[in-house]
């Protein structure tokens, strides 16, 4: 299937943050319009799919739009998102990103990530979480040390198993083994690495993984579909095929009492680090 790809301009490119987010950050930033990740693992069970105002009912993976002036926009809402986000909540605070991914392929063609994180440079937001699934986040590892200097910056990336493919599932749009390289090389430049075990899908070697993670990061996030796809039981998640396959490979791990066992297993071996659903993506660790 072909991907859709367009250059567009937008007139803003910050959005104050709603419903599961608010407690995330202030804004999320999207430097792009649908996500080419949306055909992987990852895309399965992604519930930006099933929002229509974004998808304008295209399939989810099939378009891509660029927002060439991302980085622009970002400079002219700056100073006044950051006072409003001040007073509102105290914190100026950018989630990139909550419905694209900032590593698409593509972006080592238009670099509109890249654009924006040049100019937070120069303006700088209070927090920002870069969050991403894919191991092309090193791909900025020469911009990363003086944005974390200017703000408070984490670099999310999610790794949701150990395995890289579930039976009858595409594969993950970055290898899992590639990942954790990703991860130890932003350590190792001394930035801070949080990996997001969402959505959680089933471990083959629990007790193995999470030491894996505990090398690599400082911290991990466990998040299940339920809880955590912003429904109350999971039912945007129960639309796709992911849960189906999900109990093929390990008929537990579709439910919350599967998320609690995977929880105690990394907190026994990353004490006070673990963050579960909204509250760890927030910060809140045990």
């Amino acid at each position: 299937m072909g991907v859709a790809i367009a250059e567009v301009k937008v007139r803003s490119i910050l959005t104050r943050a709603t419903g599961y987010l608010r407690t995330v950050s202030s804004h999320s930033l999207q430097p792009y319009r649908g996500c080419t990740y949306g055909n992987t693992l990852c895309g399965v069970g992604c519930y930006v799919q099933h929002n229509r105002f974004l998808t304008r009912d295209a399939l989810w993976g099939s378009f891509l739009d660029a927002r060439v002036n991302a980085a622009a926009a970002y400079l002219e809402q700056h100073d006044r998102e950051r006072r409003w986000a001040r007073s509102a909540r105290g914190d100026f605070a950018i989630f990139l990103s909550s419905s694209t991914d900032p590593f698409v392929p593509q972006e080592r063609r238009y670099g509109v990530t890249r654009g924006v994180l040049e100019a937070m440079r120069e303006a700088p937001p209070d927090a920002l979480i870069l969050q991403t699934h894919s191991h092309r986040v090193t791909d900025y590892l020469d911009l990363y040390p003086e944005l974390a200097r200017r703000c408070d910056l984490r670099v999310h990336l999610s790794i949701e198993s150990d395995r890289n493919t579930l039976p009858g599932l595409p594969p993950p749009a970055s290898p899992v083994a590639r990942r954790f390289e990703a991860a130890a090389a932003l350590k190792a430049a001394g930035l801070r690495v949080v990996i997001t075990v969402s959505p959680l899908l089933p471990i083959a070697d629990p007790e193995a993984f999470f030491s894996r993670i505990a090398v690599v990061a400082d911290a991990v996030v466990i998040d299940h579909f339920i809880e955590g796809d912003g429904s109350r039981s999971g039912e945007r998640t129960l639309r796709t095929s992911l849960p189906a396959a999900m109990a093929r490979a390990d008929p537990a791990s579709t439910g919350l009492a599967y998320r609690d066992r995977m929880i105690a297993i990394a907190r026994k071996i990353m004490p006070g680090r673990v963050g579960v659903s909204i509250d760890g993506f927030a910060g809140r660790l045990t």
